[in-house]
């Protein structure tokens, strides 16, 4: 599975832009500005249908214009694959495989495995419980088809819940039996998403350790630990005991849509007790082990992005994974970085092929 061609139209900073690859690596040099990340944001985009960086579409359309159109030329299992994704203000986003447009997102979803590490991964230490139930359940519906669906459900269904609980507390009525319906929907649908979660994390966590104790050299034990009401108490128990405070806040506020995943570095949270050292270690960790998990789920190397690598890492273990694709134990690898010597120097230790790709402001405008 490699990108062979991007082609770029009124996407954020460029106007019209083309760029070939080289199948293994890429290196995309340049002053900040230049669009280096918005190249990898494209490519993401091919693969998810969605902005990495800014989810609301309409801010990914260049000042000026009312579109954007992404087209990427992929070859996988050996076979041309041409994706398309477009959108105009004011109309719904498209997707297209081989010129023929999915019905719906999720169908994509997975078609293009791949794996991103950016500087604003650190959200998934800082942030709230959704930036990591997010991470969580990307990397399980890349290769299961069946959980996102039913997640995709799920949200749906609470949030319809929300709505008439906003509608009762406006009108000042309530009618249980409306209520329930959306109650049983969220018990037949949310056992099964916690049961998955609980599989997945019980095969992942030991290869994040192994790649912490790979890039850190052993030095510390960490650990992920999945939180969820789910693990106390049945869901029919917990929609019951906390109606009356639904009422009041006018939202679902039990269920697995408050799952969690607790980060640990030797027994403790890293977000309060990890160094800046040891939470970047802990977020390059956990993307390679996303990284294994997609490859050995769907039997295929996915596209690993690295944006703005060397924020996060020192030239030696960019080197370590930039090696990686020489052993064959990735595939093909893009990384954005400011300093083209420093990037060049270190894929040169490799003997795997790669393309340097010199940005400049003169490209697109200033962002």
């Amino acid at each position: 599975m490699h990108l062979k061609k991007l082609s770029l139209l009124n996407y954020k900073n460029f106007g019209s832009a083309g760029f070939d690859f080289d199948e293994k690596i890429n290196c995309l040099v340049g002053p900040n500005g230049t669009g280096k990340t918005n190249i990898l944001d494209g490519i993401y985009h091919l693969a998810f249908g969605k902005s990495y960086f800014n989810p609301v579409t309409s801010q990914n359309i260049k000042h000026g214009t009312d579109f954007f159109v992404i087209e990427g030329q992929f070859e996988k299992n050996g076979q041309p694959e041409h994706i398309t994704v477009s959108a105009k203000k004011g109309h719904k986003k498209s997707i297209k495989r081989n010129r023929k447009v999915y019905e719906k997102l999720s169908d994509h979803i997975g078609f293009i495995p791949l794996v991103i590490i950016s500087p604003s991964d650190r959200d998934l230490i800082l942030e709230g419980s959704e930036t990591r139930r997010k991470f969580m359940d990307g990397v399980i519906s890349q290769s299961d088809k069946v959980y996102l669906e039913n997640l995709l459900r799920y949200s749906q269904v609470v949030s319809q819940r929300n709505s008439l609980l906003k509608y009762f507390a406006a009108n000042r009525s309530f009618d249980r039996d409306n209520l329930e319906i959306y109650d049983q929907q969220m018990q037949a649908l949310g056992p099964g998403i916690h049961e998955r979660r609980k599989a997945f994390l019980k095969e992942f966590i030991p290869i994040f350790q192994k790649r912490y104790t790979e890039i850190s050299n052993g030095q510390e034990k960490v650990d992920l630990e999945y939180k969820s009401q789910l693990f106390n108490k049945s869901f029919e128990s917990l929609l019951a005991e906390n109606l009356q405070k639904d009422r009041t806040l006018q939202y679902s506020s039990a269920g697995i849509h408050k799952d969690d995943l607790m980060m640990e570095i030797g027994g403790y949270p890293i977000k309060k007790f990890g160094s800046q050292g040891q939470q970047k270690t802990y977020l390059i960790a956990l993307k390679l082990a996303q990284y294994d998990f997609i490859k050995q789920q769907n039997q295929t190397k996915p596209i690993l992005l690295l944006d703005d690598i060397f924020d996060k890492l020192d030239e030696h273990r960019v080197a370590h994974i930039v090696d990686m694709v020489t052993r064959d134990e990735l595939g093909q690898l893009f990384i954005s970085d400011t300093h083209a010597e420093r990037t060049e120097a270190v894929v040169k230790q490799s003997t795997g092929s790669y393309r340097m790709i010199q940005l400049h402001l003169t490209d697109g405008d200033d962002i």
